[in-house]
């Protein structure tokens, strides 16, 4: 796809992570998705419920809220992240350490049809297929999505779901 909107009329589907851990997470989600959606060549298609997660990677923080988003999009794989990118921004993402404490995080997952290794993004995402915290809300809204060579119910078999949560009353 060509850097910014693609082609009139032409959409891909794609799968956004979306996780935070601080303040009010659940609020912190929904405005992100709100966002999202507001954002023109996003359509939200599908929304997972909200799990409560343990922290991966720096494990010294609060646990996390993490869900998955559907959508479809007419915008490139670079101008999508960059779209998610201004939505952390204008709710207030401060990026101190690696996996560390966030109010909000929207990472692209996924992008039909593209494959993309750059210093700025890797699709599919790079530790897609090794996170469990992904892959449950993901499984919910695609698990037959392919990736990798296998679906994302297939990769999530493989991994040890201890500590995720569903958070009722979510999404």
């Amino acid at each position: 796809m060509p850097e910014g909107n693609s082609a009139e009329g032409m959409r891909a589907a794609a799968y956004l992570g979306l996780g935070s851990n601080l303040g009010d997470k659940a609020a912190m989600l929904d405005a992100a998705v709100a966002a999202l959606a507001a954002t023109p060549g996003i359509a939200v298609t599908a929304r997972s419920r909200n799990y409560r997660t343990p922290p991966w990677g720096d494990t010294d923080q609060d646990w996390f809220l993490n869900g998955a988003l559907g959508i479809e999009t007419a915008l490139s794989p670079h101008a999508l992240l960059e779209a998610c990118l201004s939505v952390e921004a204008r709710l207030g993402r401060v990026r101190e350490r690696r996996w560390g404490p966030r109010a909000i995080d929207i990472d692209v997952l996924h992008v039909a049809g593209a494959t993309v290794a750059d210093e700025r993004l890797v699709l599919p995402h790079r530790f897609l297929r090794e996170r469990a915290f992904v892959l449950v809300p993901l499984a919910e809204i695609a698990p037959d999505l392919v990736i990798g060579g296998e679906t994302v119910a297939q990769a999530l078999a493989r991994l040890d779901r201890s500590g995720i949560e569903p958070v009722e009353g979510a999404a």
